[in-house]
């Protein structure tokens, strides 16, 4: 791979193959979630980002109308390249010239650090969502 990293920004109907291919692998197969929890329904209201290199598809998320980000994945052999940190750059982005003052998401855990090193603070109890810990995290884009 090149090193180059190319975000696209779109619909479900225009990145949704793509994307759910990434999703079905990540949670799915990799962290068992359950499918009906996955597939909640929302993704046609979401704007969805797609991270591909060199063509290829290795990682996602989505925005969803309420300024959550949600369903960031990467690909296993893609991890550490810095792949999810521009799918959250394109999110958070997206989310202010929507005009969202804040964006929020639900954290696993294990992967808190990664979210507080995008400015992102963790709030309020750990949880469970598809038996895998969480925690909620905020980021006023007015500190962005």
């Amino acid at each position: 791979m090149s090193g180059i990293i190319e975000i696209r920004e779109g619909s479900w109907a225009e990145l949704g193959a793509q994307a759910g291919e990434i999703r079905r692998v990540v949670f799915i197969e990799e962290q068992q979630v359950p499918q009906e929890e996955e597939w909640d329904g929302r993704d046609d209201a979401c704007r969805h980002f797609l991270a591909l290199g060199d063509g290829t598809p290795l990682g996602t998320a989505r925005l969803l109308p309420d300024g959550h980000i949600g369903r960031v994945a990467v690909l296993d052999a893609a991890r550490g390249l810095g792949i999810g940190a521009a799918l959250m750059r394109a999110a958070i982005d997206a989310a202010g010239r929507r005009g969202h003052r804040q964006v929020e998401l639900a954290a696993q855990t294990h992967a808190l650090a990664f979210y507080e090193n995008l400015g992102f603070t963790a709030f309020g109890e750990t949880f469970l969502e598809a038996g895998i810990p969480h925690r909620n995290m905020r980021l006023l884009l007015a500190d962005h």
